[in-house]
């Protein structure tokens, strides 16, 4: 019990330190550039924030559960060329929908299957399904991007429905984003299911002797990567009104800095999807705010890729620290009582 309150705790402050982030970034660029927080900017910035929201929390998911998912950014790109080449050849918006949604639900399915069932290292088993998901994103059109899905009758429906439209003030985007978010939110904080990712997270083997089904724990988080991917691939594909077989590349990166900045630990057990939103903030924001500054892409890059190694090392020390009190500890009554005898 007392193990569970420091993780808590520590993933609280590590939410905390993200949010703060989130507000010293924002004073940093707008100090830069006063049009920074200008209502269209703001605007912009939340819309920009929903792509590595999305990706962020299907990631945390599967890195809760001591895993990773390599293949976000591949289904990503399937969903947008499934999608988008079938309104181009005459289908509804509903049908292709949905044929992309089984498509990339399967892709989580076969991860869920590789790492949960044959212990395949996650890195290998989704790394083969990313490169399969690449290619069958490139076979979607002929090795082709799409033309334009339309600007009228259900083709602008779908537009506005994933990007364009807004309801209160905000972009259906965002709407949507915030919606996925308070689901599995929902479904991480307080449901069995939710318990079950962390137990196996944080020790495997204790979990399946408590009767956790690991094998369908890890599918489901894999499945909620992949139904998050999806997502992003509708709304990637309604801002460019137009299938691209290089949607979705790097995302892997994306969703990795969204969960790890974040809070959510890389080896597994702790970190809280509250995190996730001041990770994808921080993540839209240094975009943003260095190209408001006239930063180059590549340096742009190297800073965001800094910021990201930097989280995942804290981690990697604190948890190793941990573990080194863990051992200190239970090696000094055994030392106490060595004394004793003699």
């Amino acid at each position: 019990m007392n193990t569970k309150k420091i993780r808590i705790s520590q993933s609280v402050a590590s939410v905390i330190t993200a949010f703060v982030g989130v507000v010293v970034l924002m004073i940093v660029f707008s100090i830069m550039n006063p049009n920074f927080i200008k209502g269209d900017s703001i605007m912009a910035l939340l819309r920009s924030i929903v792509p590595f929201l999305l990706v962020g929390i299907g990631q945390a998911y599967v890195c809760i559960t001591g895993n990773i998912d390599l293949s976000i950014g591949s289904v990503l790109g399937m969903s947008a060329m499934i999608s988008a080449t079938m309104m181009c050849n005459g289908s509804h918006p509903i049908v292709a929908v949905l044929v992309s949604f089984v498509a990339c639900m399967a892709i989580g399915f076969i991860n869920g299957v590789l790492v949960g069932k044959f212990k395949l290292p996650p890195f290998i088993g989704t790394l083969g399904t990313m490169t399969i998901g690449r290619g069958i994103a490139q076979l979607a059109n002929n090795n082709y991007n799409t033309d334009n899905i339309g600007s009228e009758g259900a083709a602008q429906a779908f537009k506005n429905l994933f990007y364009y439209g807004k309801f209160l003030g905000l972009y259906n985007g965002v709407w949507i984003a915030l919606i996925v978010w308070a689901l599995f939110f929902y479904v991480l904080s307080f449901t069995r299911s939710g318990r079950h990712i962390y137990a196996i997270g944080s020790n495997v083997d204790a979990a399946r002797l408590s009767g956790v089904d690991v094998f369908a724990t890890t599918t489901k988080a894999y499945m909620v990567s992949s139904f998050c991917a999806f997502l992003t691939g509708l709304v990637t594909m309604a801002q460019s009104g137009m299938g691209s077989m290089d949607a979705g590349m790097s995302y892997e990166m994306y969703a990795v800095a969204a969960a790890v900045i974040g809070g959510v630990s890389t080896l597994g057990g702790s970190g809280l999807l509250v995190g996730v939103i001041a990770g994808a903030a921080v993540w839209a924001i240094l975009q943003s705010g260095l190209t408001f500054a006239h930063v180059p892409v590549a340096f742009r890059n190297i800073v965001i890729g800094l910021i990201v190694v930097i989280c995942v090392l804290f981690d990697v020390l604190r948890r190793n620290g941990k573990k080194t009190g863990k051992k200190n500890n239970s090696e000094k009554p055994a030392a106490e009582k060595a004394g004793a005898a003699k």
